[in-house]
This record gives C-alpha cells, structure tokens and sequence, in this order.
C-alpha cells in the first residue's frame, strides 16, 4: 500500500514530521542489519515527502549517520522547498568545525535548514564567538544541552515517529528516543511506534501493550541503566491505563499493534502515512 497514491500530495502541507532514531542493539538476534533499518528511515521520509509533509532530525553531521542519510534521501525525491529540519544541540555543533557546518548548509541548499542551538535550546549562530577549531565543552553541559535541543525539537513537530533506540551507551540524562518519546506524550502529539527493530521504541510497546510486545523475547539481562530506568519509570506514570490512545497517532489498536511488530519498511511507512493522513482530514493538527 502506497499512501501517496491513497492521499492528496498535499495532505500534510504544513506539517513537520519528527524521526526520533538510532542504531537498536536488538537487530543482530532479530535476523537484521543495519541496511534493513535504513530502508524503513528512507521509506518514511519518502511518504511525509510525498504528502507535502516535511522532516525532522536530531542528531549529528558524521558522514555515515542518520542525518546524513536523510539528506540522501531528499535529494532522491528533488523537493527543494526546505522540507528538512537538522537540529544541532549545543553539545554538538559546539565539537564541529565551523568549515564543516558550513559544508553542510551549502549542500543542503533549498532541501533544509540546520538549527543550532544554545544550552537553553534558543537558536544561535554557530560561527558566534568562536573560531573555525571546535571549541569544544565541559562534560556537565552535555545533558541539559541534549534536553534543550529535544524540548525545541517536540515543540517543532507535530507527529513523531520513534525506531530503535540505544539502552545504553547514549548521551544525555536517560536514551534519546524515550526522552523524546516523554516529552512528545506530555505536549499531545501523535506518536507513532516502529518496534519491530527492537530496541528502546520495543521497550515503549512493551509498556504500552505487553501483547503487542510479546513476538520478541524480552532481554534476560534488561540494562541496570539509571537513566533508562528512569525514563521507562516515568513513561509508565505517563501511559497510566491509556494504552494505545496515549499516542493519539490516528491508529486504531489493531494498526498500533502491526506498527509495533513489523519490520518491513513499506508497511511501516504505509501505517504512518495512514494515521498521518487521517489527523490531518479531521483538523487534529494545529497549524502554526
């Protein structure tokens, strides 16, 4: 099922879709590789591209990471309309070279902008006050930057879609993914569950539905990781008795359930798009 044929071009006009991604430790004991999680990242980006939506990612400028990847993408599709957000915390665009960045935006062009921001998540010019060299920062700063730069992140979006996730072995005060995941329960957007690929976005399905989660076994030795015990603790707190209709994705629980199993990227891509295009037709998105 393709959504674009199903849905207007235009369905998600206005609307900037958020990817919350990283690399799952689950995938060697699912049978899977790196290369079949990239195709699930590329086939979601291309469906929010094809329905006018745009995209938005977190993360780091390494030539073999995600957005790296992302921007690939785009410009396979020749949208050229700025339909793709980097967000850069503090703690990273402060370890680039200012040469670097500017590579970056100049290969971007019209498919998107970078936004750096300070230890307070406000936006900065990133050749302020510095000189090309990283300047580098304190240990200490890394966290509260982290948290900025995904409390900007949600309040840009309007549907998040989490896959993967690191345990363990992340930067920040718990896993990227579930503080993302948190912070978009608490500001009401639509979140969707690609758990198929294991990792912290399966732990958030387990919490949610512990049927949904029982296709995969759970790890004998769950991480004694404080903060993923915090943030699975507070996720709980959060969820309470909702279930599925915490993530007021536009998913029935049957569809919820598919999302959270598969791994195959054009069903993934087909259940966003679907929930995606039925908030957008029922005026459940709140353009700014």
């Amino acid at each position: 099922m393709i959504m674009g044929d199903l849905l207007p071009p235009d369905t998600l006009r206005n609307l900037r879709v958020g990817i919350s991604a990283s690399a799952s430790p689950d995938l060697a004991r699912l049978g899977l590789m790196e290369e079949h999680f990239q195709l699930a990242l590329g086939e979601v980006a291309r469906t929010v591209l094809v329905l006018g939506g745009g995209l938005q990612y977190c993360g780091h400028l390494a030539p073999t990471g995600y957005t790296t990847f992302l921007i690939g993408e785009l410009k396979r599709y020749g949208r050229r309309d700025d339909p793709f957000s980097i967000v850069l915390a503090w703690s990273v665009h402060r370890t680039l070279r200012i040469s670097d960045l500017r590579r970056v935006e100049s290969d971007l062009g019209l498919l998107g902008r970078i936004s750096c921001l300070d230890l307070t998540g406000a936006l900065v010019d990133f050749a302020g006050n510095r000189g090309d060299a990283p300047p580098g920062l304190p240990d200490e700063q890394i966290g509260p930057s982290l948290t900025a730069m995904r409390r900007f992140a949600i309040a840009e979006t309007r549907g998040r879609v989490l896959i993967g996730g690191k345990r363990s072995g992340y930067q920040g005060v718990m896993p990227g993914v579930l503080e993302e995941a948190l912070l978009a329960l608490a500001a009401g957007q639509a979140i969707f569950l690609a758990g198929g690929f294991g990792g912290v976005t399966h732990d958030i399905v387990r919490i949610i539905n512990v049927g949904a989660a029982a296709w995969m076994p759970a790890v004998d030795d769950q991480p004694a990781d404080l903060g993923w015990q915090t943030g699975t603790h507070a996720l709980r707190l959060a969820i309470a008795d909702r279930g599925w209709s915490a993530l007021s994705n536009g998913l029935d629980d049957a569809e919820n359930m598919r999302l959270a199993a598969t791994h195959r990227p054009s069903e993934i891509a087909a259940l966003v798009g679907l929930g995606l295009g039925r908030l957008a037709r029922s005026g459940a998105f709140k353009y700014k």
